[in-house]
């Protein structure tokens, strides 16, 4: 593959978890805090190399996973069973399959996320519950990288998540960051009840490997924000949702 070829399809797909770290045990205690994981028949939409499926599986032996790169799904098969490729728009599953749904920050990358919500909540059985984190429009940072005048400029960018949609949208093309009205709005008309919806700060893993107590600090002061207000302002939204009643809805693979 070339390299253009690759950095494309890390631009556009996002860089999954390589390494498990404090930030992804973090969250992975917030999944089995508000979706029990124990025994459950469990999906990780946009799972990448598999590391939230290997980690769940601790859990229970009906972990599967599903990704539209050839080649992560190829890799994480070595080592998984239950692995798929598929987009998220079309997962090929059975309606009211699952006891928990995961999107882990997979969301903003689909080519039509409103079809990945529905597709979401309909292998989703009636009491189970779809977990979503995906990125936070008030967060002051885009992570994502940006377009200047034609080439993509990976990095952190202050304050372009508070530009005008068509400006964002023109440094940021490859990648959405949701309102929590823009969350939202991808499960509307779908029968569901929201367990929690919150926002979430960073884990700091990338600082930690180099300044561990400043990491520690600002660990300790998001995280405390988290209880206020100011949480508005966080990295990524948690929404976890549990679909109220069996929907049959109309899937052609």
């Amino acid at each position: 593959m070339e390299a253009s070829t690759r950095e494309a399809k890390a631009i556009n797909l996002g860089h999954p978890s390589y390494v498990w770290r404090f930030g992804q045990d973090r969250r992975l205690d917030l999944i089995r805090r508000y979706a029990p994981l124990e025994g459950k028949r469990i999906l990780d939409v946009g799972c990448g190399l598999g590391a939230y499926v290997r980690r769940m599986a601790a859990f229970s032996d009906q972990v599967f996973g599903v990704d539209i790169d050839t080649d992560k799904v190829a890799r994480a098969s070595q080592e998984l069973p239950h692995i798929y490729e598929a987009p998220a728009e079309r997962l090929p599953f059975s309606t009211d399959f699952f006891d928990v749904v995961l999107l882990h920050e997979v969301l903003e990358h689909v080519t039509d996320d409103r079809q990945a919500a529905q597709e979401a909540h309909r292998v989703t059985r009636a009491g189970g519950r779809i977990v979503v984190f995906a990125p936070n429009r008030l967060y002051p940072f885009e992570t994502h990288g940006v377009y200047w005048r034609g080439n993509y400029r990976f990095g952190v960018y202050p304050f372009v998540n508070y530009l005008p949609d068509s400006l964002r949208c023109h440094l940021c093309p490859h990648v959405r960051s949701y309102s929590a009205r823009h969350l939202h709005a991808c499960f509307a008309g779908l029968p569901h009840r929201v367990v929690i919806h919150r926002q979430i700060y960073p884990g700091y893993d990338n600082i930690a490997y180099r300044h561990r107590a400043l990491a520690g600090v600002l660990r300790g002061l998001t995280y405390t924000l988290e209880n206020t207000p100011l949480r508005a302002f966080g990295l990524s939204h948690l929404l976890v949702l549990e679909k109220t009643q069996a929907v049959a809805l109309q899937h052609t693979r």
